[in-house]
């Protein structure tokens, strides 16, 4: 594959260069196309861990271990309501 970069781009990996950090333009590119694999790792774990969610509510939602929206929140207010009191005592 051959790639062309633009003017801007060549002096980006020329000044890496020449910091001293990578011997070649390949090392330059090498790097970036790591960081970029870096930055999409956690969103790949991300998607898993929600399709896990999604799951185990499903599952919660055959067993009928599920409630209705307003139980919900008013189960979380009660809760908030309960730790903010134990906290001032």
């Amino acid at each position: 594959m051959q790639i062309t970069l633009s003017p801007e781009l060549e002096q980006l990996v020329q000044r890496q260069i020449d910091s001293g950090k990578y011997q070649t333009a390949i090392d330059v590119i090498l790097a970036g196309v790591q960081l970029l694999e870096q930055q999409e790792d956690p969103y790949q774990g991300r998607l898993q861990d929600l399709q896990q969610d999604a799951l185990l509510g499903w599952e919660a939602a055959q067993r009928g271990e599920v409630v209705d929206g307003a139980t919900a929140m008013q189960q979380i207010r009660t809760n908030l309501h309960s730790r903010h009191a134990s906290s001032e005592s």
